[in-house]
C-alpha cells in the first residue's frame, strides 16, 4: 500500500501510526500546511534506539497519551 492511503487508513481507524520511513515526514509537513488532518505519527530513525526501547516508548505513548494530543503532528523517537 502507498503511504498516503496507508496514513488515510490510520486516520480513519484512529491508530496511531509508527514508522521509520522518511516519506511520513514530508506527508505530515504537507498536511499540516494544507490543514488537512491526520492521526498522529510516531516517527524514529532506523539508527535510532533499540526496538526494545521502542517498544516501551510506545507502549507509554499508549497508556499515557491522548489521540488528540497526538493527532496532526509527529512525535519523534526516543522521546529521552
Amino acid at each position: 500500500m502507498d503511504d498516503e492511503p496507508f496514513l488515510d487508513r490510520a486516520t480513519e481507524l484512529g491508530r496511531l501510526l509508527f514508522t521509520q520511513d522518511e516519506d511520513f515526514l514530508r506527508i505530515a509537513a504537507q498536511r499540516q500546511q494544507s490543514g488537512r488532518p491526520f492521526v498522529g505519527i510516531l516517527y524514529a530513525h532506523q539508527q535510532g534506539a533499540s526496538p526494545g526501547r521502542l517498544i516501551e516508548e510506545i507502549e507509554l505513548i499508549a497508556m499515557c497519551g491522548e489521540l488528540e494530543e497526538l493527532s496532526n503532528r509527529v512525535t519523534y523517537l526516543p522521546l529521552r
